[in-house]
């Protein structure tokens, strides 16, 4: 892993590092509401999607079926939304684009976790314009966060 690539991602953007394989982070998304959601970064820098080589190709389908079956197991996940969406990177000056993934899991029905109550805020249709979010202190973040790593095997 390149370690100055990790010096330059902002917490604040990408969450709490999960966990990672040979070409990819897990991170815990700061916005949960929608429990469980992640951002999928390549380790390496890279601004498009075909600048990726076969081994991260692969590997990164195995990221999918992993993540899409731990969050399922964990908290009964209805379905998963899976967007790469660059253009913001653009508005910074000088532009920085990366390439990362957000996994957003969609529940049907409330989820409880801890004590508290998940709902996503519009199932069925898309969480884009949705303005608020729900950025959990850091002790439930940790909880989600070894919870999570309970189900998942990168």
């Amino acid at each position: 892993m390149e370690v100055e690539f990790l010096e330059r991602i902002d917490k604040n953007d990408y969450g709490d590092l999960i966990t990672e394989s040979e070409h990819w982070l897990i991170f815990l998304a700061p916005d949960q509401k929608n429990l469980g959601t992640c951002v999928v970064a390549l380790k390496r820098p890279e601004k498009e999607l075909s600048g990726l080589n076969h081994d991260e190709w692969s590997e990164f389908f195995k990221v999918v079926v992993q993540m899409e079956s731990a969050i399922k197991m964990a908290f009964n996940a209805t379905m998963f939304n899976w967007g790469s969406l660059m253009n913001a990177s653009y508005l910074q000056y000088p532009p920085d684009p990366h390439l990362h993934w957000h996994f957003i899991p969609r529940y049907r029905e409330p989820v409880e976790f801890r004590g508290r109550i998940f709902k996503d805020p519009c199932f069925g249709k898309s969480t884009i314009n949705i303005q608020e979010k729900l950025h959990l202190p850091s002790s439930e973040r940790e909880d989600l966060m070894a919870h999570i790593l309970k189900f998942l095997e990168l």
